[in-house]
């Protein structure tokens, strides 16, 4: 069994904060169009186009950071444990602007603020197995709570794994090196580690499940 890949702080800090980035880049850059558009008289008629253009955009980038400030982030939330409410909240504004709906499962309980972050990295998996939209339901597995995983179900006209993802997932990545554009996953297997979690990603009659169990 290949040895997991051990990341320093710098370099971890590092790579999520591209990966941040990157998720940004679009809105923010829309909205820097719009702005230009309102700022142009020779561009009057777009005037319109150009305001709901930075509405919108400008929805989309909050959606996005308010989700990575949970997900990656050192949440302000006081104490050591979150409410799943917080990462309902921002887990359904974050899927506003993806092309899958979400069904939220998970009722009102605090976890471990490590438990949020890897539902929530989950999540984004999930959606991005997904790229031609569909349906992922969110909910708690099984087991008692205290070792309480989550299952996600991930449905569509067209689901994949990406290659990688699962080697990822265990820390193993396949040519034994991580770099930003991979990070996601990664970090995702991190997080379950840390949890004291296991991770299965498979590809079951075109349904991608992916759960987050004690074992």
């Amino acid at each position: 069994m290949a040895d997991i890949v051990q990341l320093s702080g710098p370099d971890l800090a590092a790579m999520l904060c591209s990966r941040v980035c990157h998720d940004l880049i679009s809105p923010v850059g829309a909205i820097g169009n719009g702005l230009e558009v309102l700022g142009d008289p020779d561009q009057a008629e777009m005037a319109e186009f150009a305001q709901e253009l930075i509405n919108n955009s400008a929805k989309q980038a909050r959606s996005k950071l308010e989700f990575a400030r949970l997900a990656f982030g050192a949440s302000s939330t006081q104490g050591t444990e979150i409410d799943t409410r917080d990462a309902e909240k921002v887990a359904l504004g974050y899927m506003e602007g993806e092309k899958a709906d979400i069904e939220w499962q998970i009722e009102p309980v605090l976890m471990p603020k490590n438990k949020v972050k890897l539902l929530l990295n989950m999540l984004l998996i999930a959606a991005g197995a997904v790229p031609r939209g569909g349906n992922i339901v969110v909910s708690l597995d099984d087991a008692s709570p205290e070792d309480k995983g989550f299952k996600i179900r991930a449905t569509g006209p067209k689901t994949f794994i990406p290659r990688g993802n699962v080697a990822l997932l265990n820390g193993t990545p396949e040519d034994g090196r991580v770099d930003a554009q991979v990070i996601q996953p990664f970090y995702t297997g991190l997080l379950a580690r840390e949890s004291g979690l296991k991770i299965r990603l498979e590809l079951v009659d075109e349904a991608v499940e992916f759960d987050a169990y004690a074992g």
